[in-house]
């Protein structure tokens, strides 16, 4: 924010925004977007306010729990307010919060002898029960946190929560065994967890309901909530909900929390088994297991909850905000996020196609940096009503490619003005064309450069000639001097032509010439690949290299010729033909071989490859081979291999005595460290 002034308006709009998702989502338990994205508004709204404390006050979503009780239920006042965990996201949070923590308990950033408790956070319905005498006396909603609703008789259909408090096994100490015995006998003891719908019973449900034609539910935490608050018990029951305990509120004389969840479990409850983690890369490594196995657990989870293990700290650290100092939930990568559009460009493909592309403020998704955004084409535009300066809700679909999915015209302050839609190509200015058939319009300039400049990209990629060198710069300054117009100049390319190019020295030269005569040796499908030919990407070049074997069979292809090849539709099969009976193209084709390009069947299917795409850093000495050979066999198996860690990259493989600073790095940028026994598997995957 460049002044008070904007904060203070951008504090104000994303107050009223989280304020009515919050009112839908724990009230009325419905939902206009995701959990990531309202985390996300959240987390901009804490943000802003640490920058600008004066301007945070008592009714800030920030500094509030959750929504209002019901009028249906009677009010239950909570002994102890239930309060929310402050979210963290990254490496660095925490490790923020843990100096924070330090300097409160030592007065100076100092290390402090800690030990946390680390344990799964369950996406459900936090809920307080009171045992008098042992028996279930009240069940309570969190409410506001410090009223909630008395949903007692729906609590009583949850087969996981007792009745009646038994002793089932054993307690940290002879001191906690008696309390315990007392107040069973003779007392109140409250226990807090979430009530919850399994992955299982969801998806049951869900199935019932699509049998009968009706709307499905839009999540587990939502159907549970209302299956909470149902006002007849018996649809409760039929919901077959689950609890999970993961606090005591009486005192016991627990000194730990860790020793909290024994005594849950000695009770007859179940609680998560947690693990105690002595600093913050035990955490991390903790936090990356759960995230590993999550798929597996029978109920969904978002993240780990990290608590001060010690209750005397954590009481003395006290409460911040909406939740205690003491605690932070630490949340897996979203898989949507919201941020801002800086600019929308256009740009121009190798086929004319022109994509809108929104540019985006950084915003971390699914552990990959996100700057941009393709908006498809300009009816995607319009469906959106997508300006500059709007805030948007952006997810990587299918984990990969960034899409924005939702305008939050909500947030908008009037500055953001209404796009104007493109009638020209934005390089060479020509009046662009849309088929009848098609939504996507185009430059119709064969000899525009923008077109040209994505050729060449396209030819040099790694799916293509893959020549390491020739990046997007080089691409334009041999363009630009004329030194390349069709692909086959690469190959006739001098050190003379290259030393006349600016920032071009000997070196530099040499290992461009040098990349350009590694690439003359190439399989046919990326041959084909790098051909450029409409609708024909990596998988489709495989399927034609296997099934014709060399390029002269391809040249004399027809419809009848493709049908045989699954994947290859109509369209696709005519833009294959229509292709190679281009006598440019077969001149493309015959310029390309007078280079010497040795064309070779491709070692292995690309479509099979399961490392397609997979970018990889190696550290340390492996066993069972160089670090030189297990590049290439990544490489042979369709992946990548780089030699520093960054956002692009999904997997550091440790050897022995691995890099600290790799290691380091690989934790900042949420990338997974594997050891060689789970590399070889993934090798094995990919054959």
């Amino acid at each position: 924010m460049s002044n008070k002034s904007e904060a203070r308006k951008r504090i104000e709009k994303l107050k009223k925004v989280i304020r009515h998702h919050r009112y839908l989502y724990h009230v009325l338990n419905k939902q206009e977007i995701s959990e990531d994205a309202l985390d996300s508004l959240k987390h901009e709204l804490w943000i802003l306010e640490q920058k600008n404390p004066e301007l945070v006050t008592s009714s800030s979503p920030t500094q509030r729990v959750a929504g209002q009780p019901l009028k249906q239920f009677n009010k239950a006042k909570h002994f102890a307010p239930m309060l929310s965990i402050e979210d963290v996201f990254t490496y660095q949070e925490v490790k923020d919060w843990q100096s924070y923590i330090q300097r409160l308990l030592l007065g100076r950033e100092k290390e402090a002898p800690l030990d946390f408790f680390c344990e799964s956070k369950i996406d459900g319905l936090a809920v307080s029960l009171i045992y008098k005498n042992g028996a279930l006396e009240r069940g309570a909603t969190r409410g506001d946190g410090f009223v909630g609703e008395d949903v007692t008789q729906n609590i009583k259909t949850i087969e996981s929560i007792p009745l009646r408090l038994n002793v089932q096994g054993n307690f940290p100490s002879k001191t906690i065994t008696t309390q315990v015995e007392n107040l069973i006998k003779k007392g109140h003891i409250e226990i807090r967890g979430e009530a919850y719908l399994n992955k299982k019973e969801f998806a049951l449900i869900n199935k019932k309901r699509t049998e009968e034609g009706k709307l499905l539910y839009s999540s587990p935490r939502n159907l549970a909530a209302g299956s909470i608050r149902q006002l007849d018990s018996q649809i409760t029951r039929k919901r077959n909900l689950s609890f999970l305990a993961y606090k005591i509120i009486t005192n016991l004389g627990q000194e730990k929390h860790s020793q909290e969840h024994q005594i849950m479990r000695s009770l007859g409850f179940k609680a998560d088994q947690g693990k105690i983690c002595c600093n913050l890369d035990e955490i991390i490594d903790y936090w990356r297991m759960i995230e590993e196995k999550r798929e597996k657990i029978p109920h969904h989870i978002d993240g780990i909850v990290i608590n001060i293990n010690s209750n005397k700290i954590f009481d003395k650290l006290g409460v911040a905000g909406k939740g205690h100092r003491g605690s932070r939930a630490l949340k897996f990568p979203p898989e949507q996020a919201t941020t801002k559009v800086k600019d929308i460009q256009f740009q121009i493909g190798r086929t004319g196609a022109v994509t809108p592309v929104a540019f985006l403020e950084p915003v971390k998704i699914k552990g990959a940096i996100i700057s941009r955004s393709t908006l498809h084409n300009m009816d995607e535009i319009k469906r959106l009503g997508i300006r500059v300066g709007d805030t948007v809700i952006v997810k990587r679909a299918g984990d990969v490619i960034p899409q924005v999915v939702k305008v939050l015209k909500d947030l908008r302050n009037g500055k953001q003005a209404p796009f104007e839609i493109l009638q020209k190509c934005p390089v060479c200015k020509t009046k662009l064309i849309r088929k009848k058939t098609e939504v996507v319009w185009r430059c119709p300039n064969t000899h525009c450069p923008g077109r040209q400049e994505n050729f060449f990209r396209h030819f040099a990629s790694r799916q293509g000639f893959d020549i390491e060198e020739l990046g997007p710069q080089t691409i334009k300054q041999l363009l630009s001097h004329y030194l390349i117009v069709t692909p086959d100049d690469i190959f006739k390319l001098t050190q003379k032509d290259l030393l006349s190019l600016e920032r071009f020295g000997e070196k530099s030269a040499r290992n461009l010439l040098r990349s350009i005569e590694k690439s003359k040796e190439i399989s046919l499908a990326n041959f084909l690949f790098a051909l450029g030919i409409p609708q024909v990407g990596t998988e489709t070049a495989s399927d034609l290299a296997q099934h014709f074997k060399n390029i002269k069979n391809l040249e004399k292809v027809s419809l009848e010729d493709l049908k045989n090849i699954p994947n290859i539709g109509e369209i696709g099969a005519k833009n294959i033909v229509e292709w190679f009976e281009d006598s440019p193209h077969q001149k493309l084709i015959d310029n390309l071989l007078k280079q010497k390009i040795k064309i070779l069947m491709s070692p292995f299917k690309l479509s099979n490859s399961k490392l397609s795409g997979v970018h990889f850093v190696l550290t340390g000495t492996l066993s069972f081979c160089s670090r030189e050979e297990a590049g290439k066999k990544i490489k042979l198996a369709g992946g990548k291999v780089a030699k520093s860690i960054s956002s692009k990259i999904d997997y550091l493989v440790k050897g022995k005595n691995p890099g600290k600073a790799k290691l380091d790095k690989a934790r900042e940028y949420s990338v997974k460290v594997i050891d060689e026994k789970r590399f070889l598997e993934l090798l094995s995957l990919s054959n």
